[in-house]
């Protein structure tokens, strides 16, 4: 239950995430939240993305509320429903009213997985009206100057698109993975392994990521190098870790899993 004193206490971001930036996304964000307009975070699959955001709200000291879209997310899921309570009910805001009631950045994380009637329940709060109707509730939240709304999705040939109507609600900064040098500084960072073994398991995704529309949706992602650096600070040989984290993980159809070990044979 949210705090009476500050509703969004549980989703303030009290540390530092750690993010290494590529270009200017700092200060375009910060020029994008000072008006707080909506903005679409668009790259790969674990890329930074999410990492960004979190960053973002720690600077800003915005509370951050997350939500994580997939097929089966509804309308009521995000904006709130009527619960039981013992013999009467209640009302109980979803992420996105709590949000925009009480004045956070709400993000919702690959907004393309949702379903397409319920990506429309943004739009009101992604113009000049910036509100949210509850039809449930018969009411009519009116944003808090503080609420700004960001949304992530990865454009990909295989995913789904995001509607035009949708699109040119927001304003945009696209994400790509680092260079290898400056993967290699982050996912030590992340890790605490040494340089010269992330610089090879930076090498080896690169090698992944060129087969990416060959058999392959995407590569390894910075997230999956990181987990493979977790994996050789345990003990685990680069190999071993590479194979368990990437290879096996990547693909289950035999020729692009032999062509990943091939990959992976080669690099070490």
């Amino acid at each position: 239950m949210p705090s009476s004193t500050d509703p969004l206490a549980a989703y303030r971001v009290t540390r530092e995430p750690f993010y290494q930036p590529a270009g200017e996304e700092l200060s375009l964000f910060e020029a994008a939240h000072a008006r707080r307009l909506p903005v679409v975070l668009k790259g790969p699959t674990g890329c930074g993305k999410t990492r960004f955001i979190e960053h973002m709200a720690w600077r800003l000291d915005r509370p951050l509320v997350t939500v994580a879209c997939h097929e089966d997310l509804s309308a009521g899921d995000l904006i709130g429903r009527w619960l039981l309570d013992g013999d009467s009910t209640r009302w109980q805001d979803g992420p996105l009213t709590l949000a925009a009631r009480f004045g956070g950045i709400c993000y919702l994380d690959e907004l393309v997985e949702a379903r397409a009637n319920t990506t429309v329940v943004i739009h009101p709060l992604t113009d000049t009206r910036r509100m949210l109707p509850l039809s449930t509730r018969n009411e009519i939240v009116q944003a808090h100057a503080d609420f700004q709304l960001v949304v992530s999705y990865n454009p990909s040939p295989m995913a789904r698109e995001m509607k035009a109507s949708t699109r040119q609600r927001f304003c945009a900064m696209e994400f790509a993975y680092p260079d290898p040098e400056q993967e290699a500084g982050i996912v030590a960072r992340e890790s605490g392994l040494d340089l010269s073994q992330t610089s090879a398991i930076v090498a080896f995704g690169v090698r992944t990521r060129r087969l990416q529309g060959v058999g392959l949706d995407e590569g390894a992602s910075t997230r999956m190098l990181v987990n493979a650096a977790w994996l050789v600070v345990q003990g685990v040989s680069l190999v071993s870790a590479c194979r368990l984290a990437m290879v096996d993980a990547l693909s289950d159809d035999h020729d692009v899993h032999e062509a990943l070990q091939s990959a992976l044979d080669a690099s070490f």
